[in-house]
C-alpha cells in the first residue's frame, strides 16, 4: 500500500533525523575494534576523553558536555571506576553533587588511546575538508539550538 500525499511527510526518506541517527550509528559502531580490545564502549571513549581534558569534574558538568543524562552517565562511571580509570566521590561542599576525578590508570589509557583518532580518519571519508568542517558546524549548530 502506497502512501497518499497527505502523509508524504512520514516518509522516512523525509525525515532529517534518520541520516542523522544512521550516521551517528555508523560512527560509532566504526570505533568498535579500536575499544573493544581495551574494554571500552564508545561512550565511556568519550568520558575518558573528557576526564583527560579536564581531570576532575561533576556528573552535572559531564553531562552537560556530552549531552547525557546522570541516569545513563551513572552506570557508565560506576564501570570506568571498577576498572580504575576514575574515583567518583561526593563533594564536601554540596554532598548532592559527584565529582568524578581521572586516576593514574585512566590517565595512563590516554596513551592507548592516543592513535584512535588518527585511525578512524585513515580510512577516509567522501568528505571534503571543508565538508567535514560545515558538518561539524551545522551539527554543532543544531546541537545547541534550544
Amino acid at each position: 500500500m502506497r502512501m497518499s500525499q497527505e502523509y508524504e511527510q512520514l516518509l522516512l526518506k523525509n525525515q532529517l533525523c534518520f541520516p542523522m541517527y544512521a550516521c551517528s550509528r555508523k560512527i560509532v559502531g566504526s570505533y568498535t575494534p579500536y575499544l573493544k580490545p581495551l574494554g571500552l564502549t564508545y561512550t565511556q571513549y568519550i568520558v575518558m576523553m573528557v576526564m583527560w581534558e579536564k581531570e576532575s569534574v561533576n556528573v552535572g558538568q559531564l553531562g552537560e558536555i556530552l549531552y547525557l543524562d546522570a541516569g545513563t552517565l551513572t552506570p557508565l562511571l560506576k564501570r570506568l571506576e571498577n576498572a580504575g580509570y576514575v574515583t567518583r566521590q561526593r563533594s564536601k561542599e554540596d554532598e548532592r553533587i559527584t565529582i568524578i576525578s581521572i586516576t593514574p590508570e585512566g590517565e595512563a589509557l590516554k596513551e592507548k588511546c592516543r592513535d584512535i583518532p588518527a585511525k578512524m580518519t585513515e580510512g577516509g571519508t567522501s568528505l571534503t575538508e571543508k565538508d567535514a568542517r560545515e558538518l561539524y558546524r551545522l551539527l554543532y549548530l543544531f546541537l545547541n539550538d534550544k
